[in-house]
């Protein structure tokens, strides 16, 4: 872990309660935003490469009740 983390981490445990909880629901809200991003240009690429749901949901099936 870099030194910067390291100060970094140090510094959010120093933090009250409060403010950790309001850091903590940032970060949530962020890592949500960048998994909504992610999401809908892996379902853009899917669509342009003729993948739909049926298609999905055939391949989930199979990996997950191979024989």
């Amino acid at each position: 872990m870099s030194e910067a983390v390291h100060e970094i981490i140090t510094r959010i445990k120093q933090l009250p309660v409060e403010d950790r909880l309001l850091l903590e629901d940032y970060l949530a809200q962020q890592t949500e935003a960048e998994w909504q991003r992610e999401a809908e240009e892996a379902q853009k690429l899917a669509r342009q490469r003729g993948i739909d749901q049926a298609a999905i949901d055939q391949a989930v099936e199979k990996v997950r009740y191979r024989p």
